[in-house]
């Protein structure tokens, strides 16, 4: 067994790691042993997603063996120094976008967000009278099918109507910009909390790479960091939710795919999560990708056409059926985050992402930008 698996991987997995002395780096996973692939050919994930079979080229990929998973994994922690060796965000110059309220069950969830208008302590009567009237009247319906339009008329008479369903269940869904290009956080990093931030949660999700032609090319995934009482003030404060340092979290690896691993595996997908605070408080959950109420290939269309191009690709967080209802500090009141939590996301498929919670403040902006890389790059001879 590899440390992030449950079983020997199979399958094709490429990653981003920082090496010292020559920066971002291109690997795969062959057994134990990290493979550095860089080349004139794939410099960047963004060039090795832009090629038609991108599997089929790391496969057959030669390179540079610079240690084992054990060795990286113990180094990739939330204080390991900027220019050590470690984990990064397999994504690199993409586009980093998120898709909202694609499950029924945090659907309502955001709702409750809303009309609490981000005051916690109102949730749990909130959730009681949403309930009683929502029920199970959002299972099974397909976004902008006429009985999605039938269940939104008996709402708005029901006073219940909100921005959250109209996503949720009408024909278009939410994609929003998570986090700049190259802001992610990999494996071991801390993720970060806005400090104005009194009822949040982590959001364990499946994250697709699509390059710039649309072409969904493999997975991997996500936390997508959620501020509940930020949002749920106003939609508007959106950006301000989700887009802080180190607000975002991507890995350890993507999966790309090829024989042993398909789209149909990611529609499939079963998501665990774990929360273990040190106040000794333990927080278990999961997300099911067969409950989401939009395919997979249908957000990745809505986010990119001819509307709407990436040069560079996207990595498209998927969305989450894991909202927490669990007491932690005082009944009634829900989860919400400790500074110095450790989070687990695990699925078979893809591995372990663990992060650990700090203050947004207290975790770095970006390792290095765009311009950095590709100066990078070049003194590498590399482009």
């Amino acid at each position: 067994m590899l440390p992030l698996f449950n079983h020997a991987p199979e399958g094709t997995f490429v990653g981003r790691i920082w090496r010292e002395g020559a920066g971002p780096s291109l690997v795969t996973l062959r057994g134990d042993t990290l493979v550095d692939i860089t080349s004139k050919d794939a410099p960047t994930m963004r060039d090795l997603l832009e090629m038609d079979d991108p599997a089929g080229y790391v496969k057959a990929a030669k390179g540079e063996d610079i240690g084992t998973l054990s060795e990286l994994t113990t180094q990739s922690k939330p204080d390991t120094p900027a220019d050590a060796l470690r984990l990064l965000a397999p994504c690199d110059l993409q586009a980093v976008k998120a898709c909202g309220v694609t499950f029924a069950e945090s659907m309502v969830e955001r709702v409750i967000e809303e009309q609490a208008a981000g005051d916690f302590a109102a949730a749990d009567a909130i959730r009681a009278r949403v309930k009683d009237k929502i029920g199970d009247s959002l299972s099974g319906i397909i976004p902008g099918s006429a009985k999605a339009m039938e269940v939104k008329a008996v709402l708005q008479a029901e006073g219940l109507w909100s921005q959250y369903l109209e996503v949720g269940i009408g024909p278009d869904a939410e994609v929003f910009t998570k986090g700049q290009p190259l802001s992610s956080v990999g494996y071991g990093a801390a993720v970060g909390l806005h400090p104005v931030s009194k009822w949040n949660n982590p959001e364990p999700e499946i994250v697709i790479a699509v390059n710039s032609r649309g072409k969904i090319k493999g997975a991997t995934l996500g936390n997508d960091v959620n501020l509940r009482d930020v949002e749920g003030r106003s939609a508007l404060l959106l950006g301000k939710a989700k887009d802080n340092n180190a607000s975002c979290s991507i890995g350890p690896f993507l999966r790309l795919f090829d024989e042993t691993y398909t789209i149909n595996d990611v529609e499939n997908a079963e998501l665990t999560l774990k929360v273990t605070g040190t106040d000794g408080f333990v927080l278990d959950g999961h997300s099911s990708m067969t409950k989401i109420s939009r395919a997979p290939a249908d957000l990745a269309a809505q986010t990119c056409g001819p509307h709407h191009q990436y040069p560079d690709g996207f990595f498209l967080f998927l969305g989450t059926l894991f909202a927490p209802v669990k007491d932690r500090d005082a009944k009634g009141q829900g989860f919400t985050h400790h500074i110095g939590d450790v989070v687990d996301i695990s699925e078979p498929n893809l591995g372990k992402l663990t992060n650990t919670v700090r203050l947004s403040p207290d975790c770095p902006p970006w390792t290095f930008g765009a311009s950095a890389l590709m100066r990078n790059l070049a003194s590498r001879d590399l482009i």
